[in-house]
C-alpha cells in the first residue's frame, strides 16, 4: 500500500506515438473537443535522460550567462519600479535596473562557476526521452476518445 494521496485510476491504451509531441498533441485535441482531459494519461516506456553538451563552460561564459539572465532580472525591477516613477525618469530607471541585474548576474554566474572548482566546466541541455508514449484513458471514455481522435488524426 503507497502513502499517496492520489490513486490511479484503471486506464487502457488509446494510442502509442514515438514522440512525447505527438502525445501531447493527442491529448490537445481530445482537450480542443471538450473531452474530460483528468481521465487521460501519458505514459513514457524505457525512460531516459539523455544530455546533450552544447560548449565549454568558461569563466568568460559563465559571467555572460550570468550577465543575460542579470539583465532581464534588473529589467523586471525596473519596470515593476517604473510604475510609480515620473515618465522623465522612466528610461534612466530602466537602464540603471538593467545595468546592476547584468553587474549582479555576472558576479553570481562567475562565483557559481567557481564554486564547482573544475568539476562541470560544461554546459549542457537535458531531455527526457522514452522507447515510446503511451496514451491511456479510463475505460469507461476509451470509445469516445478513439472517436475524437480519428476525426482528427489517424493513431499510430
Amino acid at each position: 500500500m503507497t502513502n499517496s494521496p492520489i490513486s490511479t485510476p484503471a486506464r487502457e491504451l488509446l494510442a502509442r506515438y514515438d514522440d512525447y509531441a505527438s502525445a501531447q498533441a493527442a491529448v490537445d485535441r481530445l482537450s480542443d473537443a471538450e473531452f474530460p482531459v483528468e481521465e487521460v494519461s501519458i505514459i513514457g516506456w524505457n525512460v531516459r535522460i539523455e544530455e546533450q553538451v552544447i560548449g565549454r563552460m568558461t569563466l568568460a561564459r559563465a559571467a555572460g550567462y550570468g550577465a543575460a539572465s542579470g539583465a532581464w532580472f534588473g529589467l523586471l525591477i525596473g519596470l515593476i519600479l517604473g510604475i510609480f516613477a515620473p515618465v522623465l525618469f522612466l528610461l534612466w530607471l530602466l537602464i540603471a535596473a538593467t545595468g546592476l541585474g547584468a553587474l549582479w548576474g555576472a558576479l553570481f554566474g562567475l562565483v557559481g562557476h567557481a564554486l564547482w572548482r573544475g568539476k562541470r566546466d560544461f554546459s549542457s541541455v537535458k531531455n527526457l526521452a522514452a522507447e515510446h508514449w503511451d496514451v491511456m484513458v479510463n475505460p469507461a471514455h476509451l470509445d469516445r476518445a478513439r472517436t475524437l481522435l480519428s476525426t482528427t488524426q489517424p493513431q499510430h
